[in-house]
């Protein structure tokens, strides 16, 4: 088995990393030449605020009272300036939006999984391109542009990471400190004569993070008092620092403002996916170069908002977050940053119509480059009968267009140009968007092939076995030795036709792999013949119907991946399985358990996702009635007269509820303190690790009779997540647990009903003495209906209280108990946590039933990997890079959950085993002999 588990993991393992490879690899290319406008600039320096976590609607909207939040930038949209509304993309997070911003690209996602701190790859910015950079805010983001910068022209000053706490009394101080910090850096400046040089030149860019309101939203909501208050105090530093730039510039009319934000945040205060509060942000410029307000008498847009913030007559000028990058190198006359994919946003210039049309020039020379490069690349590693180039800008196309456009700048027809060059743009980022994804058919044809291989291995692996249905057939050695030389010459051949067009070395195993997959297949042709005469002997109705129910049930799953209502659905089909099977005549009590449990299960995937809106008493509530549950097992423990009791195991026990009683304790402390704004409590935040770091090695010492080891396993795993929760979520293990126990027993009942063997006796059952392999049974067509069962509750665990967005929403409230200080791997190790302590009880319950079913855990598990795998097969072809960002986010996540469940529950099958069966031995006084 070890092997076999190996080698699925690593199939499994290439599997989901293909996905990035095919649709994720970093869109950048290098080797082009900085382009940059040959005429004068209007500005000579650039000062960027981005206020973090800013929603656009949050800055616009005016108060109850109908004044505005924000009355200096108010003012400066009315009376100075050009504003819109700023489209990011998704994920909404901190590092991908501000790279948009300042290098003009949208990071690929893989980045975002490499951590906000580095610079996986190497990208060129407007920071880099200026002459000098002055930055202040946050250590997480900062240094990341330094990083990048050749020489020494970018400076950051950061304030202590540990200031980022969402425990904190109020953290618009993150901002006051940046506002403090530039005052005093001016102030210096006028006795620091290279200083005040370095300040006076042209191209220099200041650059003002502010985190405050980011740090509010999460902590407080975006509708709350703190996050509004923050806007204001925001609004009034901007004033101050505008004015006294100004000032110290002698008001010489050469400084350009841009104030916008990264990304926005959700009302229940977390960002990552693609609601328009996380992708819409506000964008407001004025100052050098810029355009005045324009008056309209009407504009239209598919939103509503111009009416609600009453700015139907100031012309709104919405750009993609991409193109705020050429926007301000054109605005200080600095190169286009090398990778942007941003289009210049022409209504913002106040300036000359030769100065836009050459500006446009420069940005559309800037992204052909990009393209060529990208072009050449494919060309030097495709072989050429088979390289077929992008039609639209062939060679001959491309010296058209360049020569029109120059052309209409000496006739100065320079409204031409303008829409020259947006068409040269389209096509160029349509011409790189056609060599980024050239391989894409090839490659995802490959991982199918592999799949569907690797997934017909597995189903003949079980038929061979694990069932009666086919006999031994004797291999011809001659046939076996044709089959084997001519896959491996196949193979050869393909790994030559890789390395004449030296490809990277990831295509070798994605090509390579479904190889030795169907040679596996191919081998078994014998099987495969005697199984169709076997399966055509028995009734095709019955054979059509099963198949029928088979692909219906796994429907059911994938659907369930976008509507959780589909799990709802069910579970309460579930319901009825033992008035279906008539099992509830022999055993009415559990059949009514089990109708009961799983029709309150099925309420949990109908309500909001987690994280809206904390409910703290629902938290103690669960912690109380675990409390009271393990009270009322106790007692029928120590009324049972088996001699297997031990007064040793029952301290365990207590250790353990008084674990939960301690967690239940904490939650309801911590949240009270953060929410009279007093920050974490130190005692609070070391009993909660003393509880992570002890609770698994309580369970260890419990006894492995199966209840009892199950019932521990309860009771160490809702300390955790009672920590953990914040809401209605932490009554959901105690339903899910219930259904798991109910299960066990109606398993119990099933066999007996099939004749398939006798019932052990459960309460005396030890995990540790599991059978003898000559006591495990062939499988039986109800086993299919066990793993079925399993493969739906581990995704009832996962989508039971959330869908994706409420893992990749950060949600920090979850881990206040922990910390506060921000920490995203941290935080995010914590919330992975919470989501696998369901899946550790669904695993723990299966291995149970494997046990007491009297199946090798390893045919059980078989078919569960058969029926994940077809279904990551449909992710895999429903996956998308079209459409909003949002459809083609949620379509990978998808892939790769289904993908991270199959390796997940591999792990968690080994976990399961080891929590079950493994007890650590404690020096003991007196021994007992179970018997």
């Amino acid at each position: 088995i070890p092997i076999f588990i190996l080698v699925g993991l690593l199939v499994h393992c290439v599997f989901l990393v293909s996905i990035f490879d095919i649709y994720f690899s970093s869109p950048l290319v290098h080797g082009m030449t900085p382009q940059q406008t040959p005429l004068p600039p209007p500005a000579k320096r650039l000062v960027l605020f981005v206020a973090d976590g800013l929603r656009a609607d949050s800055l616009y909207e005016l108060d109850s009272n109908g004044t505005p939040r924000a009355p200096y930038l108010r003012g400066i949209l009315e009376n100075n300036g050009s504003w819109g509304i700023s489209h990011t993309r998704v994920p909404t997070e901190s590092r991908p939006g501000h790279v948009a911003l300042i290098a003009g690209f949208y990071e690929d996602v893989s980045a975002v999984a490499k951590g906000w701190k580095e610079n996986p790859v190497e990208f060129d910015s407007v920071f880099n391109e200026s002459k000098y950079t002055w930055s202040w805010g946050s250590p997480d983001i900062l240094p990341m542009f330094a990083k990048g910068a050749t020489g020494d022209h970018v400076y950051t000053f950061c304030y202590a990471a540990e200031s980022e706490d969402f425990g904190a009394e109020d953290a618009a101080k993150l901002d006051i400190w940046v506002f403090d910090h530039v005052k005093n850096f001016f102030n210096s400046s006028r006795s620091n004569q290279t200083l005040f040089s370095a300040l006076n030149e042209e191209k220099v860019v200041l650059f003002l993070h502010l985190l405050g309101i980011d740090t509010n939203g999460h902590a407080h909501r975006p509708n709350s008092r703190e996050y509004q208050e923050n806007i204001k105090q925001v609004d009034e530093g901007v004033k101050e620092i505008a004015s006294m730039i100004d000032n110290f510039y002698g008001n010489d009319g050469k400084t350009a403002f841009i104030l916008t934000s990264d990304h926005g945040m959700t009302d229940w205060g977390s960002h990552g996916a693609g609601h328009p509060s996380e992708t819409l942000t506000p964008l407001i410029v004025w100052g050098a170069g810029v355009n005045y307000p324009q008056k309209v008498t009407s504009q239209f847009f598919e939103d509503n908002f111009l009416k609600e913030w009453k700015l139907e007559n100031l012309k709104r000028l919405d750009v993609n977050q991409a193109d705020i990058a050429p926007l301000m190198a054109s605005l200080i006359g600095v190169p286009f940053p090398l990778n942007s994919v941003g289009t210049l946003p022409l209504e913002y210039l106040n300036s000359s119509a030769h100065f836009k049309a050459e500006s446009m020039f420069t940005n559309a020379v800037q992204i052909l480059e990009q393209f060529k490069v990208k072009m050449s690349q494919k060309k030097e590693t495709t072989l050429s009968f088979l390289f077929t180039p992008f039609k639209p800008l062939s060679d001959s196309e491309q010296i058209n267009f360049l020569k029109k456009i120059r052309l209409y700048i000496q006739q100065q027809k320079y409204n031409e140009v303008v829409s020259l060059c947006k068409t040269l743009i389209n096509l160029a980022l349509e011409g790189l968007s056609y060599y980024h994804t050239y391989d894409r058919l090839f490659l995802g044809l490959s991982i199918a092939l592999g799949f569907v291989g690797w997934t017909t291995y597995v189903i003949l692996v079980i038929i061979k076995g694990h069932t009666s249905l086919t006999k031994t057939v004797p291999t011809n050695k001659k046939k076996s030795a044709v089959l084997f030389y001519s896959f491996v010459s196949a193979g050869m051949i393909i790994a030559f036709f890789l390395l004449i067009q030296t490809s990277p070395w990831t295509y070798y195993i994605y090509c390579l792999l479904p190889v030795p997959v169907w040679y596996a297949v191919v081998r078994e042709i014998p099987v495969i013949q005697d199984l169709a005469r076997n399966v055509l002997s028995l009734h095709i109705g019955q054979s059509i119907g099963f198949f029928l129910v088979c692909i219906l049930a796994i429907e059911i799953l994938v659907f369930s991946f976008f509507y959780r209502s589909a799990l709802t659905v069910g579970l309460l089909v579930f319901a009825g399985w033992p008035v279906i099977t008539q099992l509830w005549i022999q055993a009415k009590t559990k059949a009514l358990l089990w109708t009961l449990l799983c029709v309150l299960l099925a309420i949990f995937p109908l309500m909001p996702v987690v994280g809206r809106d904390p409910n703290i008493p629902l938290v103690i509530a669960a912690g109380l009635l675990t409390l009271l549950i393990s009270c009322f097992s106790l007692a029928s423990l120590c009324k049972s007269e088996n001699n297997y009791r031990d007064n040793e195991d029952l301290k365990v026990y207590f250790y353990q509820m008084f674990n939960v009683a301690l967690s239940t304790y904490v939650v309801s402390s911590t949240h009270n303190s953060l929410k009279n704004k007093q920050g974490l409590p130190v005692m609070n935040q070391i009993i909660s690790w003393m509880i992570l770091v002890s609770s698994p090695a309580l369970l260890l010492l419990s006894p492995t009779f199966l209840f009892q080891r199950l019932f521990s396993i309860l009771l160490s795993l809702m300390s955790i997540y009672l920590l953990l929760s914040t809401g209605y979520e932490a009554l959901f293990p105690l339903v899910l647990f219930g259904l798991m126990f109910v299960w066990i027993n109606m398993e119990q009942e099933a066999l007996q009903h099939y004749g398939l063997s006798l019932k052990p006796k459960l309460a005396v059952f030890n995990f540790t003495y599991a059978m003898d392999i000559t006591q495990f049974r062939q499988l039986h067509l109800d086993d299919v209906r066990r793993s079925f069962f399993f493969v739906f509750f581990i995704v009832t665990a996962f989508f039971g209280t959330g869908n994706i967005a409420s893992i990749n929403s950060f949600d920090p409230a979850s881990v206040y108990c922990f910390l506060t200080v921000f920490s995203p791997f941290m935080m995010g190790g914590l919330l992975l946590l919470k989501v696998a302590i369901p899946f550790v009880l669904v695993s723990c319950a299966f291995e149970a039933v494997q046990v007491t079913t009297q199946l090798s855990s390893k045919s059980l598990f078989l078919i569960v990997l058969v029926i994940s795998d077809i279904m990551a097969l449909h992710f895999f072809f429903l996956v998308k890079d079209y459409g909003s960002w949002l459809d083609i986010g949620t379509s990978i996540s998808h892939y790769v959950l289904v993908m991270s469940l199959t390796i997940f529950m591999m792990v968690m099958n080994g976990l399961a085993q080891l929590l079950t069966t493994q007890r650590l031995g404690l020096p003991r006084r007196t021994k007992h002999h179970s018997t």
